[in-house]
Order: structure tokens, then sequence, then C-alpha cells
């Protein structure tokens, strides 16, 4: 009796389509916007972030997060899958092979898929940041190299490290916009990001975070986050002179889409929390119609300098 066929790469291609489109309306409008062999390649490094995300936490496409009860195992799981992709193997599992076929395709750095399961490796273990730099290593391990992957999926040599800077940076702002509109979800499954410095600045148990005696407090400490989180947008803008027309143009539409989270976040105040924080379609197709144009004068970005006080990736796989 023969061995069943293997999911053709079409097949798998299509899966990760679906699953862009369950797991984030904001991240899958900006993919249409890239050429057929970036969206795909896209769509596939999604799949494998998205099945790893949710298989560490317990959840279905990014939502109902919960405290599970096996962390070492669900990250040994992830780890062992990973691997075998990032050999070449066939592994059977769609979004694992997703990454298989993208690596292979793309000549991603190895090293980069395994900084970003340090990433789940730190929330495995109940990790906690004490100050803002070990907050802006955990956003770097579970986005900031994100972008970077994404920027060697755009065509961005891993050696170019100035663009990559910036790639990440895109992904700093990204989660920053998460960790601000999550709050309260994150408490709720036994979790806090906000540093214990901050916390204790303002004489907040991380138990009682959401505590309504601390509400204005948590305003403020908000309020740092989408700042950063704006700041890194910003920033991120300067490598998009590096960049084929569409991929700029994606990724300015989707800094712009998500950029309006943490603005929104911003504008809510106390009542951030109240009800979750999301774009609308028409504030989608807004930024797809001004990122074009921002894209198509990108030059205006080239030669701009990162700012000097941001918080800059490692250089070193692991750091």
């Amino acid at each position: 009796m023969s061995a069943p066929a293997l999911p053709s790469r079409d097949a798998i291609v299509a899966s990760a389509g679906e699953t862009i489109a369950r797991g984030s309306r904001s991240f899958a409008v900006a993919s249409k916007l890239f050429d057929r062999p970036t969206r795909e390649r896209a769509w596939l490094l999604y799949a494998w972030c998205r099945a790893c995300d949710d298989l560490a936490d317990g959840q279905d496409m990014g939502h109902g997060m919960t405290r599970v009860a096996d962390p070492a195992a669900r990250l040994a799981l992830i780890t062992e899958r990973t691997e075998l992709a990032l050999a070449g193997e066939v592994v059977g599992d769609a979004a694992f092979d997703a990454l298989r076929i993208v690596a292979a395709e793309t000549g991603l750095p190895h090293a980069m898929a395994r900084d970003l399961i340090a990433g789940f490796a730190l929330d495995a273990a109940d990790w906690r940041p004490q100050s803002e730099d070990d907050l802006m290593r955990y956003c770097y391990h579970v986005a900031g190299v994100v972008g970077c992957m994404m920027a060697v999926v755009m065509g961005v040599d891993p050696e170019d490290e100035a663009t990559l800077d910036r790639a990440c940076d895109l992904g700093l702002a990204f989660q920053l916009a998460n960790i601000a509109r999550d709050i309260g979800e994150d408490a709720g499954a036994g979790r806090c990001y906000l540093p214990a410095e901050w916390l204790a600045e303002f004489g907040i148990p991380e138990r009682d975070v959401m505590a309504p005696a601390h509400r204005n407090a948590l305003v403020v400490l908000a309020g740092r986050l989408t700042t950063r989180a704006q700041q890194y947008e910003l920033s991120a803008r300067g490598g998009t002179p590096r960049l084929r027309l569409r991929s700029a143009w994606a990724v300015l539409a989707a800094a712009g889409i998500y950029g309006d989270i943490a603005r929104e976040v911003a504008r809510r105040g106390a009542s951030a929390w109240d009800r979750r924080v999301f774009t609308s379609g028409r504030e989608k197709l807004g930024w797809v119609v001004r990122a074009y144009a921002m894209a198509l004068g990108r030059r205006r970005f080239a030669g701009t300098q990162r700012p000097p006080g941001l918080w800059t990736r490692p250089r070193r796989p692991g750091g």
C-alpha cells in the first residue's frame, strides 16, 4: 500500500492564506499589497508564527489565551517541529511545513526562527520584565525578530543590519501596541508585561494591576507604551527605501493600520480596556490609500538617521 501523497506547496500556501485571514485582518489586508511570490511567503511565515503562538498559549487564532498546564512540553513540541522544518524535513503539520518552504526559498537565517522560540521560552518560564530594557528584549524575541524575518521574505539581505534594524522597529511597535491594548486580557491569564520598575513607581501590585484604584496610573503606563510604539513606527519608515514598491506599500499600510491601535488606546484613556481596540475596515482602507502615496515618495525617508535613544536589537542570536 503506497504512502499518502504529501500536501503540495499550493495546498500549504492555501492553508496559510486561510490562517492569516482568520488570525489577523490587519495583516491579511496588508499582505494583499505584496506581489504574489512575496505575499505567499508572508502567508507561510505568518502561519508558522501563528501556530507557535497558539500552541504556546492555548489559543485559537490568537484568541482565548489561557494559562496552560504543560508549557514546557508545548515549548519542546514547538522546538522539535521547528528544527525539523529548518532541516528541510517534512513535518506533516501544515504550519511547520510552511516554515520549511519559506526558509528554503528565502535563505532565512535559522537563528532568527530560534530567537522567536526564545520568546516563547520566556513565557513558558512565567518570566516577568523587571526593567524597560527587559521589556524591549522580550518584544524583540516575540515580534521584532518577526519583522526581521519578514524583511528577508521581502528580499532584504540578511547582512543588511541597518535595514533589519528598521524592520525590527516595526515589530517592536506592533508588540508595544499589543501590550498596551491587552493589559486586561493578559492579567486575566496571569501575565503582566509592564516592567516591575514601572509598577513599583506607582505602587501597583502586579496581581491588582486592573483594580479601579490603579486605573489612572495604568493610563500613564499605557501612555508610555503607546508613545514608544509610535516612535518605533516612525523609525521603521526609514527602512522602506530599501524595499520594492509593493513591499514598501504593504509595510507602510500595516504600520498605519496597527499604529492606529496604539493611538486609539491612548485616546480612550481610562476606558481603553472596557472593550477591545481594533481598526475598522474603513480605517484599514484609508491606510491602504495613504500608504500607496507614501510608498511612491519613500525616497524621502532615505538617509534618515535612526533615533539614537531607541532600543537596538542584539547582533547575535539569543541576545
